[in-house]
């Protein structure tokens, strides 16, 4: 099993706006394709610059089905969080593996 994590670094500016666009909008587009499993948003305490941190965990089966998920539809979802909100959030992604 693999662990699928994205962490968001967000302006305070849009801080409320992002967590109702990702809760009402980019999580469930991702579980209507059903590749990534098991949703879980974090706040992050720790380590933080400016704004907020925030961490999305999806569990994959295989790094096959996730680079399949980005070409057909990652992509497109970063598009539309670049068009939102600009330079305001930016993602880093972070594939794990699960051993234990």
């Amino acid at each position: 099993m693999l662990i699928y994590n994205t962490t968001f670094q967000v302006d305070d500016a849009v801080h409320d706006n992002f967590l109702i666009w990702i809760k009402e909008s980019y999580i469930p587009k991702i579980e209507q394709y059903g590749t990534l499993k098991s949703p879980r948003l974090c706040r992050i305490l720790s380590h933080r610059d400016d704004g907020s941190a925030f961490s999305l965990q999806w569990e994959v089966e295989s790094s096959e089905l996730l680079h399949r998920w980005h070409l057909e539809q990652g992509v497109r979802l970063n598009e539309e969080l670049t068009k939102i909100f600009e330079d305001k959030v930016i993602g880093f992604p972070t594939l794990m593996e699960v051993i234990e």
